[in-house]
């Protein structure tokens, strides 16, 4: 029973970063960049979706113990993740697309930028100070059996987390939108001559990938009641582990990666050792890339310098 709960636990944490892991691997994939702000759009679209919960009258609804109805969950939901891909579209077009030709050096110090200017603007928009996130799901338990038990918040976390990379997936592949992301990621100057827009195209990545960070933020805060500006930090790098020992670039790598990580840090914790779960998980990346240094589902491919 205990290995079941642990696999719980970690089956729910690993969703999560598989979920800001996808983020990473899509901008990368698309334009070759590091986006370290990815992690402050996992924090951005918590507080997007706290304040959302206050101005639908969840938020007091939660603190009275009064149930929040599955609407206003949704709303803010849909709030959250709208809010922070516009905010997405936003930093790609003002932060990264007027450097898009100039040295990759540059470009990283402005996305490291980028992320210091929206967590020290979240201390002064927000407060530094922890914040409490309304129970938008009802704290009961769907399974219960002597140690293991299965909670509602676990089970729509997996569930909707499992839902939205499915849905991406689908996208990518199936649809019109999806093969332009994908011309665009294999040679950006000949999708452009075959008529794509590629400019559109990556600020959709952008909103994209920060809409699902968002889904991330909010549902972790479901399950960790406390949210702060600096919350992204932490989080965000381990996503991007997560990404690079996936494979980065690569959307199912990505998800397999978030959940390893999960796994990782929930074993770290049952073992005692929670103080070294992030050396734990950069052990494990140190040692998979020098086995393969694409990552467990990326390629080599050769790079131009």
């Amino acid at each position: 029973m205990e290995f079941l709960q642990q696999f719980a636990n970690a089956l729910t944490q690993g969703s999560i970063y598989a979920l800001i892991a996808l983020g990473y691997t899509m901008v990368y994939g698309v334009l070759r960049l590091i986006n370290f702000a990815h992690g402050d759009i996992y924090m951005l679209g918590a507080f997007i979706g706290l304040f959302t919960a206050k101005l639908t009258g969840a938020f007091a609804a939660s603190q009275n113990s009064v149930a929040v109805s599955p609407f206003a969950t949704i709303l803010i939901f849909i709030a959250a993740m709208l809010g922070s891909a516009l905010v997405g579209m936003l930093i790609e077009r003002f932060a990264y697309r007027p450097l898009r030709g100039a040295p990759r050096l540059t470009v990283l110090i402005t996305a490291i930028g980028v992320s210091m200017l929206l967590e020290y603007g979240g201390q002064m928009a927000f407060s530094p100070d922890p914040q409490g996130f309304p129970a938008l799901i009802p704290e009961r338990n769907m399974v219960e059996s002597g140690s293991f038990s299965l909670s509602l918040v676990q089970f729509v976390i997996v569930g909707a987390a499992f839902a939205l990379m499915i849905g991406l997936q689908m996208l990518v592949n199936k649809t019109k939108v999806g093969r332009a992301m994908r011309a665009v990621s294999l040679d950006r100057a000949a999708a452009s001559l075959m008529g794509i827009d590629t400019n559109r195209i990556i600020a959709f990545t952008f909103a994209l990938g920060s809409a699902l960070a968002a889904a991330a933020g909010v549902l972790n805060s479901i399950y960790q009641p406390s949210i702060d500006p600096l919350m992204g930090v932490n989080v965000g790098l381990r996503a991007f582990v997560a990404a690079v020992l996936g494979g980065i670039g690569n959307i199912p790598g990505a998800v397999v990666g978030g959940l390893l990580m999960g796994f990782a840090e929930t074993a770290t914790v049952a073992a005692g050792l929670s103080q070294y779960r992030d050396a734990v998980a950069f052990g494990i990346l140190i040692l998979v890339l020098i086995v393969r240094p694409a990552g467990i589902l990326g390629r080599s491919v050769a790079e131009k310098v």
